[in-house]
């Protein structure tokens, strides 16, 4: 098998394995007892917050562990809208791209519905690219300056679909001097891109552990500290009161691990980058019609993702997967959607070419004998799917 999928998730790393299996054995303790047992695993999820920490370039306090990417993104968006407001009622508006994965899209509508905020949208380009001219106007509103009433702001580091990566440090020193808390989710350029949040310049920062080696539900969100946040989860005051919860310690422990085996993945990015441009060449012209998604360079390393028009992007898949090439049609977050992806349409693509798009993400291990077979592959479904629509 092929697998081309890497953007929906990653195999956990037996480095990762090796690292958490203590956790899940005979140190099993609870971080919040107070006898030997618990005590060992307190130190464990610190020195784990300390690891990651180190790779994002913050303080360990900064830092809060939660079960995933999405459960991040929730925290961010709605802790600081609601925080924000409560100290000052005027704080009413969000501002996000319209190409925000649903866990942020939704998180605004929530605060829209529930707590009457308003959510205003960001356009991007063709190229799925946020304009910073665009954002600053978004968040000035007609507000005199110093005077915004933006509670929060959010723009994706690297956009799952299409791969499109944004000019974060400069989309950040637009909100910050307008003193609104800028939040970024980095799930997709975790272990392909820079995190450290300091030159990125964000005050929010969501990563996954899946999506670079380690298991399913665990995240992180960086705070930068000062900025409001209030808690969605109460109880028992865990993560210094900002989650409450008995902490996962071994899930914490593999995150660590991850983010710092992710220095690997950031040395291969130019030999990934180098493969995925020969594949998008080699898929445009042996593919009649194909037409790549996103910013033809700035891009992360390990998407590639494309429209086939006049032909159906879900039959093309099945053929492919009988071929043991494995991809996918779009986010796997949208997985058994009819309607066309917001992101392609929002860039846009019409709705019917939307809905052939297949996305091609790579391992950090890819080869280039994967990518031609892949390629080659692609080129024959679609001939075989043109024949059966015929």
């Amino acid at each position: 098998m092929i697998f081309l999928d890497a953007a929906a998730t990653t195999p956990v790393r037996r480095e990762v394995i090796e690292a958490m299996w203590p956790y899940l054995t005979n140190q099993f303790g609870n971080p919040s007892s107070h006898h030997e047992l618990g005590e060992r695993a307190a130190r464990a999820l610190a020195d784990a917050r300390e690891k990651a920490a180190a790779v994002l370039g913050c303080r360990a306090g900064e830092l809060v562990f939660t079960s995933g990417g999405t459960e991040a993104d929730n925290l961010a968006l709605k802790g600081i809208a609601l925080a924000r407001r409560a100290a000052d009622p005027r704080r009413t508006r969000v501002v996000i791209s319209a190409i925000e994965h649903p866990a942020v899209a939704a998180s605004a509508g929530h605060l829209r519905r529930v707590h009457g905020f308003t959510v205003e949208v960001v356009p991007v380009d063709a190229d799925a690219l946020v304009s910073p001219d665009a954002f600053a106007g978004m968040l000035d509103g007609g507000a005199p300056a110093g005077a915004s009433d933006v509670a929060v702001a959010s723009v994706m580091y690297a956009n799952n679909e299409v791969g499109t990566v944004q000019d974060i440090p400069a989309l950040a020193a637009v909100a910050r001097g307008r003193g609104i808390p800028f939040h970024t989710d980095a799930v997709q350029a975790a272990g392909w891109l820079p995190l450290d949040v300091r030159a990125l310049g964000v005050d929010a920062l969501s990563v996954s552990g899946h999506k670079l080696g380690a298991p399913k539900g665990v995240g992180l969100l960086y705070v930068r500290g000062g900025v409001p946040l209030e808690p969605l989860v109460h109880g028992g005051g865990q993560e210094r009161g900002a989650r409450s919860g008995t902490e996962n310690v071994a899930f914490a422990v593999a995150l660590a691990t991850a983010l710092e085996l992710s220095g690997d993945a950031l040395e291969t990015a130019g030999r990934v980058s180098a493969l995925r441009d020969a594949f998008i060449d080699d898929v445009l012209d042996r593919v009649p019609g194909a037409v790549l998604t996103g910013h033809r360079t700035r891009r992360l390393p390990s998407v590639a993702s494309f429209t086939l028009p006049g032909t159906s992007g879900e039959s093309v898949l099945l053929e492919l997967e009988r071929q043991s090439v494995v991809c996918s049609s779009g986010s796997a977050c949208a997985a058994g959607s009819d309607e066309p992806s917001p992101v392609l349409t929002a860039m846009g693509i019409r709705r019917e070419d939307a809905q052939t798009a297949l996305r091609f993400s790579f391992g950090a291990f890819i080869t280039e004998e994967e990518l031609v077979t892949a390629a080659t592959e692609l080129a024959a479904a679609v001939v075989r799917v043109g024949a059966l629509r015929a």
